[in-house]
């Protein structure tokens, strides 16, 4: 279980490789990697509070591994001015079972979207403007705050 936010450029293999050997013996391992959208013009810059952002996305984490049944989680996540293409972010979780890992990864990918204390700004053909979470980051965190029914 582990967060960490760097300026430098990760390998989202190596990073699935590294956590499929250090989650143990597991049933299941969901992992995703976000790139950077849009055309080689485009630069995204991200920005963060050093301690703060760490903070807000391990508690992030442990809400995932409070709701289910995961028995590793990890989170990658750059900051810094990136180009399109270029890997952003990394979430993984590992658990016995698949959809246990596969809801806690789609879990995390919703609330760092939209909760995860970063900056963002988009520069292309020179102009910039700041980028705030879509209604629909919004509508798919509701999703998450809905009271979980439990199965007979």
């Amino acid at each position: 279980m582990s967060v960490l936010i760097t300026s430098t450029p990760f390998d989202p293999e190596a990073a699935h490789l590294d956590f499929r050997k250090s989650a143990g013996n597991v049933g299941a391992i969901t992992a995703f990697t976000g790139l950077v959208r849009g055309d080689r013009d485009i630069v995204l810059s991200l920005s963060h509070y050093a301690g703060m952002t760490e903070t807000e996305i391990t508690k992030i984490g442990e809400a995932a591994a409070a709701r289910w049944p995961i028995t590793s989680w990890r989170i990658i996540h750059r900051v810094g001015d990136l180009q399109a293409g270029e890997p952003i972010v990394f979430v993984a979780a590992a658990s016995a079972h698949r959809r246990a890992s596969f809801e806690a990864a789609d879990f995390l990918m919703d609330y760092l979207k939209s909760e995860a204390p970063f900056w963002k700004q988009e520069t292309h053909n020179h102009t910039s403007q700041w980028i705030e979470p879509r209604a629909q980051d919004k509508d798919d965190i509701a999703r998450w705050q809905k009271p979980i029914k439990q199965k007979d």
